[in-house]
């Protein structure tokens, strides 16, 4: 379907090369776009082109007389249309910034969730409880963006400071690079942290009122053995439903962050190829996203059976 419908974004990716060539040396003419159209194969109907990306048609003969199968089938995802270079090498050198950005944005998340979710459900109605279903809603309410845009921008008036624009990457400053992404990854965290937040609170709410905590109480148990060791794994299980999909951010990374704080990751990639028209890159990172999401939809449903041995798969 997305290999289809890229096609329909206006504009075409040919016309955009041949303006380019165009305003870069005062050439572009019909014949030259083409040409183009040729060279990239763009001159055969959709479904041809399709095969071939699939790998389930041969590639085009080369010069040598070659025409082999090579396509999504056999893990290669083609090359850019304005680069050249192959998308599976492209993705993959841009993964590992989505991958940090998305990582610690997650832990800051859990930080901030599991232990305000699990005081305003041991406190409810207090003062503290308040507090926090307050600041959850804040969380929920408030776009990522917009706190984003905030940080870049207010502080550059105010006090003549902006986030580092120049990628730094972890091997070369791990300290600076740190400082680079703890900004976008907290704001991202913090967003995220108010719907699980909320269902943390309401989940150890139901727990706590079971047959089996009233017991515990009973024995005489702790507090902490009590919400640790009984309440909490037990409430997990509607909390890693929630979570699961926020892994997304470690797989497709995040467009609007990565585009603020100009972090060259995978959501800025695809961002450049919507721009550009670069349909092998779209088709590309849609496939190795919506892998990597049926996976990880795999992974959270198997972990249930580990919080609750209830659940049995057969």
């Amino acid at each position: 379907m997305v290999f289809f419908s890229v096609r329909f974004i206006p504009g075409d990716v040919i016309d955009l090369m041949v303006t380019e060539m165009a305003q870069e040396s005062g050439m572009g003419s019909e014949l030259t776009a083409e040409t183009i159209r040729h060279s990239l194969g763009l001159d055969e109907d959709v479904f041809t082109q399709y095969g071939r990306w699939l790998g389930v048609l041969p590639q085009r003969e080369t010069a040598e007389g070659e025409s082999r199968f090579r396509g999504a089938f056999q893990g290669n995802f083609g090359e850019s249309l304005w680069t050249g270079r192959s998308v599976r090498d492209d993705i993959f050198s841009r993964y590992p910034i989505s991958f940090e950005l998305g990582a610690i944005a997650i832990i800051t998340s859990m930080i901030i969730a599991l232990p305000i979710g699990i005081y305003s459900a041991i406190r409810q109605d207090t003062i503290g409880d308040y507090a926090g279903r307050t600041f959850a809603i804040l969380a929920i309410s408030v776009p990522s963006f917009w706190m984003a845009t905030i940080v870049v921008v207010y502080p550059a008036i105010w006090w003549n400071w902006t986030p580092p624009v120049q990628y730094i990457p972890f091997i070369d400053n791990p300290i600076e690079n740190l400082k680079q992404f703890i900004l976008p990854a907290v704001i991202m965290g913090m967003h995220m942290a108010g719907g699980t937040m909320r269902m943390t609170r309401t989940m150890m709410l139901e727990v706590l009122r079971q047959d089996y905590i009233r017991t515990a109480w009973a024995k005489g148990l702790n507090e902490r053995t009590i919400i640790w060791r009984h309440a909490l794994k037990n409430a997990f299980i509607p909390i890693i439903t929630i979570v699961g999909p926020m892994i997304l951010v470690l797989i497709g990374g995040s467009v609007i962050m990565e585009q603020i704080f100009c972090l060259p990751g995978l959501g800025r990639l695809f961002i450049e190829a919507l721009n550009k028209r670069d349909y092998v890159v779209i088709s590309g990172m849609n496939t190795i996203t919506a892998t990597g999401i049926v996976f990880v939809n795999l992974a959270v449903d198997l972990s249930y059976a580990w919080f609750d041995p209830r659940i049995q798969y057969r």
